[in-house]
């Protein structure tokens, strides 16, 4: 079973994870689509997915170790 503390250091971990993965993503993207670099849209376009998918990988995780340690 899943403790509340490890609910709590998930959403932690994956709130700043994301932050920090889809702002880098999507600060570097603008920044190049501002000054012309058309290619700066593959890293925008996909931050937020991208950014979402890693709590989702980590919450998988967690229930992975949960339903082992049962």
């Amino acid at each position: 079973m899943v403790t509340r503390e490890e609910i709590l250091v998930l959403g932690l971990k994956a709130g700043v994870t994301g932050s920090l993965v889809g702002g880098l993503m999507l600060g570097i993207g603008l920044g190049l689509v501002v000054n012309n670099v058309h290619a700066g849209w593959v890293l925008v376009l996909p931050a937020a997915p991208i950014s979402g998918m890693l709590g989702y990988w980590m919450a998988r995780g967690l229930s992975r170790r949960a339903a082992s340690r049962d």
